[in-house]
């Protein structure tokens, strides 16, 4: 692959490896030695494709499910996990019950609660288990997940569907970053975007929020 890299226009298409579209804020007829500026641009790129592609559709259900839920239970693992974690942090400020699979704080899930919980993959064996566990307890399931026709797609009440790569994909024909970058950043600008939706909808004030917010920090 070359290291410098024609680009064009202003939010023009470019060409990165081989033949992925760019969207890119570099003037016309300039050439840019791949880096930062470059792979941040190309990052962007691939989350507005992404995030582009899922189902409004989806994102109301999972919402309702969200706000209608006794308590929200979220799991993930490794970096989709954090993401998760970030958006239980969102969830509680709403004014939700918000417990993290896994912390030595949180109860049993029953009926009437909603497990959140995602995998790129859909085979993740902490993930699936856990949603096993949460439909045999009488819990609802919200999956987030790159691919539906898997074993937590299939238990999941809920799906919205990233078309991101999942983390054993190595192929870059989904994303150029790797392994499960994409799936993952999309997940968190998803509930980022779906916490934005539901706040707004419940009319509270910032200040509201930031009464929840953690004081033993």
């Amino acid at each position: 692959m070359s290291e410098q890299k024609q680009v064009s226009g202003v939010h023009g298409a470019a060409s990165v490896g081989d033949g992925f579209p760019l969207r890119t804020l570099f003037p016309s007829n300039t050439f840019q030695t791949r880096g930062y500026s470059f792979d941040q641009a190309l990052i962007l790129n691939e989350l507005e494709r992404t995030l582009a592609a899922v189902s409004d559709a989806e994102i109301a259900v999972a919402q309702r499910m969200i706000l209608a839920a006794n308590r929200v239970f979220v799991m993930g693992a490794g970096r989709t996990g954090l993401a998760l974690k970030m958006a239980a942090m969102r969830l509680m400020h709403l004014g939700l019950v918000v417990h993290v699979a896994g912390e030595v704080t949180c109860p049993a899930i029953g009926r009437g609660d909603l497990l959140l919980v995602a995998s790129g993959s859909g085979t993740t064996a902490g993930p699936v288990h856990a949603a096993e566990v949460a439909v045999k307890a009488g819990a609802r399931v919200l999956a987030l997940t790159a691919t539906p026709a898997s074993k937590l797609g299939e238990l999941a009440q809920g799906l919205v569907v990233i078309p991101a790569a999942a983390k054993e994909d190595h192929g870059g024909m989904m994303s150029e970053q790797y392994a499960g970058a994409l799936f993952e950043q999309s997940a968190l600008l998803i509930m980022d975007a779906m916490f934005q939706a539901m706040w707004h909808e419940r009319g509270e004030s910032a200040e509201e929020l930031w009464k929840r917010h953690a004081n033993l920090e």
